[in-house]
């Protein structure tokens, strides 16, 4: 951390602005020595908190400035441990809402950018939204109609991205979690003017929760990833040395390689066999959706376009 950072975020909050000359040099200052630290990014939290305008650089930089000590400031890189996730909806949420749609960009970048998130980032940001629909208040509705129970385009972008973002549940593997969300939204916006893309998102999430698949440690934990880091740097295990070895000896190895690669083994991963379980909807799955569409006593029109996608993709 830079005294010089301090004082230009200290300058800005004061006045309530940030101009493009130090906008520049907390850019200059935060990555100098290659870390965002800590203190530096709730200097920038405080100096989003005091603006009177948040223009579009300053919306990137903040961004780009908070992901990187979340996801980087930290070893393993590109993950975010569950401290790290509380930390960020603590600055995020001090006052109870989230005020800013630049906020809520970094949370949703995060969770693209990550290798791995703890559930609790991604469902706080789904409830953000939901609640925001539901109240038709909240950083989405910023120069728009504040009509409660309407979808926004820009509420259907963010639950997308999120639900399908690399950093969930695994690479775009809708949960039972975002399944009941997108029904819950559904039913509270079925006579709403809703966006043009909800009917496709809906449709799209509930389909790839009951027929999609989630490969087995699909996700690397954040300990496990810094198992594996460690076991690399490890100057004791000299990884390059062995791979050498392999290849050097690869005609007399090719042979027990193509053996434990080239067939399916008892025990190992069929990942065609996944697939093709993964595109079944079982009993579970069955009595799951026919529960969810009960739920209010009809079978509604994007209902009834979801069972044909079901019915059309067997």
């Amino acid at each position: 951390m830079t005294t010089q950072f301090i004082a230009v975020a200290q300058a800005a909050v004061a006045d309530g602005r940030i101009t493009a000359e130090e906008l520049l040099s907390l850019r200059r200052e935060g990555w100098g020595d290659g870390i965002m630290t800590r203190a530096e990014a709730e200097a920038l939290f405080a100096v989003n908190n005091a603006l009177n305008e948040r223009t579009p650089e300053w919306c990137d930089f903040f961004v780009e400035a908070i992901g990187e000590f979340v996801l980087n400031g930290t070893p393993p890189r590109l993950q975010c441990s569950l401290e790290e996730a509380e930390w960020l909806i603590g600055q995020i949420d001090h006052d109870g809402v989230v005020e800013s749609m630049v906020e809520l960009e970094t949370m949703v970048r995060i969770l693209e950018r990550a290798e791995n998130t703890p559930d609790r980032l991604k469902n706080y940001v789904l409830d953000v939204v939901e609640r925001e629909v539901l109240t038709g208040s909240g950083p989405t509705r910023c120069g728009g109609a504040l009509a409660a129970t309407h979808i926004s385009a820009a509420e259907c972008r963010i639950i997308r991205r999120v639900i399908f973002a690399s950093g969930g549940h695994g690479p775009a593997a809708v949960t039972r979690w975002d399944a009941e969300m997108l029904f819950r939204l559904k039913d509270a916006t079925l006579a709403e003017e809703n966006a043009a893309e909800w009917d496709d998102l809906f449709i799209d999430g509930v389909a790839n929760f009951l027929k999609g698949f989630v490969l087995p440690n699909a996700q690397v934990s954040h300990d496990r990833k810094r198992e594996l880091e460690a076991f690399v740097a490890d100057s004791s295990v000299n990884v390059g040395r062995f791979m050498g070895r392999v290849a050097r000896e690869a005609p007399q190895v090719m042979n027990h390689f193509g053996r434990v690669f080239g067939k399916k083994q008892s025990g190992g991963t069929d990942f065609e066999a996944l697939a093709a379980a993964g595109e079944v909807v079982t009993d579970y799955e069955s009595e799951w959706l026919e529960k969810m569409v009960a739920a209010d006593g009809e079978v509604d029109e994007l209902e009834s376009r979801l069972i044909a996608r079901l019915a059309s993709d067997d």
